[in-house]
């Protein structure tokens, strides 16, 4: 398996890290089952000691890096304004956590390219990389330690299209992880 800079909470769970898309559906799909089931006493107790208490830390997560931010360096992808397929590609997430005797390469983008709308704005493009670079240093760790034998490889300055802006370095990674495969 190969990601190309999607290696992130829709590909891999990391439960330590918790992803406030996938926790939210999560929490979301327990509070419907709630109304079906004649037993509800196991759902409650999970919701009230696993599943409320992450959405609650990913919330304050997200709350402290919008606190600390400029706006520009942690917009979300997916709201009320992204397109339907983006919105029906999060409404599927689950938790992955990770695949067994399937060998992984990992490529990500960290830190990621400048956003244009960042360039001549040194002060917050040095936040948003600084931004980048934890949560993308933390999430590359994650998979690292949560996919047993995975290779990760980490291009800094990337685009997001690693195979456009880094073509020869997404070739030579594949190349020498397929060749290892043989």
């Amino acid at each position: 398996m190969i990601y190309l800079d999607a290696g992130y909470g829709y590909a891999f769970y990391d439960s330590a890290r918790g992803d406030l898309s996938i926790d939210l559906l999560d929490v979301q799909r327990k509070l419907d089952q709630l109304l079906g089931q004649a037993d509800t006493r196991p759902l409650i107790k999970e919701l009230l000691e696993i599943s409320l208490p992450q959405l609650e830390k990913d919330l304050k997560e997200l709350q402290k890096s919008l606190e600390s931010n400029p706006p520009s360096a942690t917009a979300q992808t997916a709201g009320p304004t992204a397109p339907l397929p983006a919105l029906a590609i999060i409404k599927g997430e689950q938790k992955y956590t990770g695949f067994q005797g399937v060998p992984v390469l990992a490529i990500f983008a960290v830190p990621h390219e400048t956003p244009p709308n960042l360039k001549g704005k040194p002060e917050h493009a040095a936040a948003a990389e600084a931004y980048d670079l934890e949560v993308g240093g933390k999430l590359t760790k994650a998979f690292e330690n949560g996919m047993a034998g995975s290779r990760v490889v980490r291009l800094a300055h990337a685009n997001h299209y690693l195979f456009r802006s880094n073509d020869a370095d997404v070739l030579r990674e594949m190349n020498s992880f397929l060749a290892g495969l043989q």
